[in-house]
């Protein structure tokens, strides 16, 4: 039996990666006196790529006696290979799947990552009846070439940032340098650059340090899993965030009417969609507002009301024991359990606890005097408005506002609700999202990205970006009036 004197390098590594049941050290006798050690994670390596680029290619041994090592990228048939300067990568590139082959105190890696990445899905949150069905995966470098398939340019540049000690997630940073503000790509890398933290598991890890968490309930970073709306939105001069083993992308900085105008909308007609863009608008301030004006209608201003409708409220509301108020709150937490249930429960259930709570708890409350109808259809329009925004931190914004102005509107009636509205206003004019004004461009006002982010101007007169994301470059599309 051949005994080997351990290389030091491989004792290091030995002792790093202890009790790591899939490390596999593989000694190999080139001569007397030199030895080389392939070394990998089974788990994470593809044991047929490890045989095929290394072990069946044997012609770099001869170079190994010459010591030759640095021709070793050249000679070993592997798509990317790398000569580490010292054995303090090895672990970043070890634990990504790549073969680290050793011999003395030289150290090269050899990428070698095993196929364990789903298949290119359909969007499943972001679904459109019209547009691309494909979707961003777990993987970065598939993601990167979905990308890439819609964006064949030389101006897409990208910047990588590993973040997490013990999860060394890559992050990819991507621009166009020709369109897109060089500040705005310095403070997004510069604010990863602060994030010193144990581990990034998904990109909305990485989203919690780049909004504004602690001022506001408001969404400021964009998650999309849709290729077709991270290409518009580098198209338009913002900042595109791949996170590693997570399926969504975050785009930066996110507007207000961005999260209210899916990219599905620029492949219909602006005559037809112009009308829903405006429903949508309508629809977050009644999700907001309707439960707080039927209460200070009720408690504080009946004289709005038609007599007969009043007449109508007030016989509904004889045998109720509590007051508007409590009914309203009672009702919308009811309510918010069912939505918390329908996303938790498997697809096979939730549609059947919605209906069981919708129909049958609610009809339940009314025969037994605890609620109004009038109270339930209130509340369900309230959710119903809610339900067009795919969005889930829009949606728990409107939850925080809709419990203010009911508030409000419980103590001071419709004046509360003015102020309640004035408050509002003030909070979001204010907000920041990377440095940009998060109502924009309602405040500050500007007429060419209103037609991008709240209408839909006519596509041939759609020939400039917007002067807040691109200021050297607005012209997109060359017009086409003589």
């Amino acid at each position: 039996m051949v005994r080997f004197m351990k290389n030091e390098i491989v004792k290091r590594i030995e002792k790093d990666f202890s009790d790591t049941v899939d490390l596999v050290i593989k000694p190999i006798k080139v001569s007397l006196l030199k030895t080389i050690y392939v070394i990998y994670l089974e788990s994470v390596t593809g044991s047929d790529k490890v045989n095929d680029y290394i072990l069946k290619n044997i012609s770099f041994l001869n170079a190994i006696k010459k010591g030759n090592f640095k021709d070793l990228p050249s000679l070993i048939p592997a798509p990317n290979t790398k000569i580490l300067k010292n054995a303090d990568e090895i672990e970043f590139y070890i634990t990504n799947g790549f073969t680290i082959v050793i011999c003395g105190k030289e150290i090269i890696a050899l990428e070698t990552r095993a196929d364990i990445q789903r298949g290119i899905p359909e969007p499943t949150t972001e679904q459109a009846v019209f547009g691309p069905k494909d979707a961003f995966t777990e993987n970065i470098q598939i993601n990167l070439g979905l990308l890439k398939r819609r964006l064949k340019s030389k101006n897409l540049k990208a910047k990588s940032v590993v973040l997490g000690r013990k999860t060394k997630t890559m992050i990819e940073i991507l621009y166009f340098d020709d369109i897109c503000e060089e500040d705005l790509v310095t403070h997004v890398e510069s604010e990863l650059k602060k994030v010193d933290v144990d581990g990034i598991l998904d990109s909305g890890n990485v989203s919690e340090y780049l909004s504004e968490e602690n001022n506001t309930h408001f969404p400021t970073v964009i998650k999309t899993e849709r290729p077709d709306t991270a290409s518009n939105a580098l198209l338009a001069g913002k900042v595109l965030l791949f996170v590693d083993t997570s399926p969504f992308a975050l785009i930066v900085p996110g507007f207000f009417s961005d999260f209210l105008n899916p990219v599905s909308d620029n492949y219909k007609k602006s005559n037809n969609i112009n009308f829903l863009k405006v429903l949508r608008f309508c629809c977050f301030f009644l999700t907001i507002l309707a439960p707080a004006i039927y209460i200070a209608l009720i408690n504080y201003n009946p004289e709005t009301i038609p007599t007969t409708l009043l007449i109508n409220f007030s016989t509904q509301r004889d045998n109720v024991p509590f007051p508007a108020i409590v009914e309203a709150v009672m009702m919308l937490i009811i309510y918010e359990i069912l939505r918390e249930s329908d996303v938790r429960f498997p697809n096979s259930y939730g549609s059947a606890i919605s209906i069981l709570g919708a129909l049958i708890l609610g009809e339940a409350a009314v025969n037994a005097g605890f609620v109004s109808p009038i109270m339930i259809i209130v509340i369900a329009f309230t959710f119903i408005t809610s339900l067009i925004f795919t969005e889930q931190e829009v949606v728990n914004a409107a939850r925080h506002w809709r419990i203010i102005f009911l508030i409000a509107a419980a103590f001071y009636g419709l004046y509360g609700i003015v102020l309640a509205f004035l408050y509002f206003l003030c909070h979001i004019t204010e907000l920041k999202t990377m440095g940009k004004p998060y109502f924009y461009p309602i405040a500050p006002f500007d007429k060419t990205y209103l037609f991008k982010g709240l209408l839909k101007k006519d596509i041939l007169k759609d020939t400039e970006r917007s002067s807040l994301l691109a200021p050297n470059n607005k012209t997109k599309q060359r017009s086409t009036d003589s």
